[in-house]
């Protein structure tokens, strides 16, 4: 069973992604922060991160940064998942080396899709 980390300062879009991922056989873990995610990701190895953009504190483009450049984390997909749908945002989260992006609301069937896409690559 492939573990997902989710990252959202929001309760409401953590336990949605909760439930729709735990639905279609993921494991799920959860942060309310991107400070959070990175310590949960270095400690368990998540076989993909969801990460929110807008957070307070540190941010997703951040938080996939620093994911990204430590040896630990790097190999581990990163979708960026936000309520901005705008081409700047994906963009810059792709330099900052997420894989995917994927604009809120998200349907469970496309989510689970993507999911599967980046861990198969």
């Amino acid at each position: 069973m492939a573990t997902v980390l989710i990252i959202d300062d929001s309760p409401t879009e953590l336990h949605l992604f909760q439930n729709m991922l735990e639905k279609a056989g993921f494991e799920t873990l959860v942060a309310d922060s991107g400070e959070e995610g990175i310590r949960q990701a270095a400690a368990t190895r998540p076989d993909c991160i969801l990460m929110d953009v807008v957070m307070p504190g540190m941010n997703g483009f951040q938080a996939t940064r620093k994911l990204t450049r430590d040896p630990q984390t790097a190999n581990i997909p990163v979708i960026m998942i936000t309520t901005k749908d705008q081409e700047t945002d994906k963009i810059w989260g792709m330099r900052q080396g997420a894989v995917e992006y994927l604009v809120k609301p998200v349907a469970d069937k496309d989510l689970v899709a993507k999911i599967h896409s980046v861990m198969a690559a």
